[in-house]
């Protein structure tokens, strides 16, 4: 598999909208990252090379949505917990979850499966979209994500995540356990 040696630089080119928006508002925000490039990597499973590169652990991004389709999740936990639906419908008391299909992944987060990231945000038709970040991650000391692609993976600090890009985009983000 390839992986790239890391950069602290965007790439030169870019494959989407959101891949070129994350990298304008890090720039925008001075928010230092490292970076590296790989094939196709879409598993939690395929992330272990990226994590051994960049040393850190990559967070496990989710879309969910309710049965109805009219509430959705960007859900982050640690890339090694396994989801509890269960669990995590009671922690926000709401009712039960699922995966959201793949058009809506597109729709509101404007990344294909598999490039589902905190970066996601960007996406104008994200404005609904319910932001859960599990509490061990707010713990981590860097945030492990894609950049929007199943190609190019980040680290940064992980209080950058929250207290600059977060507070930037003005979202309200919910922290719980489950």
């Amino acid at each position: 598999m390839f992986i790239s040696e890391i950069s602290k630089e965007a790439p030169s080119k870019f494959n989407s909208e959101i891949q070129e928006a994350t990298y304008n508002v890090l720039h925008k925000l001075d928010i230092p990252f490292e970076r590296i490039e790989t094939n196709e990597v879409v598993t939690m499973n395929q992330c272990q090379i990226v994590n051994e590169r960049l040393q850190m652990d990559m967070v496990k991004t989710l879309f969910l949505c309710n049965r109805k389709r009219t509430a959705f999740y960007l859900v982050v936990m640690l890339g090694n917990k396994p989801f509890n639906t269960k669990l995590f419908s009671d922690s926000l008391n709401i009712s039960r979850v699922s995966f959201a299909p793949e058009d809506m992944l597109m729709h509101f987060l404007g990344v294909k499966v598999g490039a589902a990231s905190i970066f996601g945000l960007l996406n104008p038709n994200s404005e609904d979209v319910h932001v859960v970040l599990h509490r061990d991650v707010t713990l981590l000391p860097n945030y492990g994500c894609s950049d929007g692609t199943t190609t190019n993976y980040l680290k940064i600090g992980t209080h950058h995540i929250i207290e600059d890009y977060l507070a930037f985009l003005k979202r309200k983000v919910t922290i719980v356990e489950f």
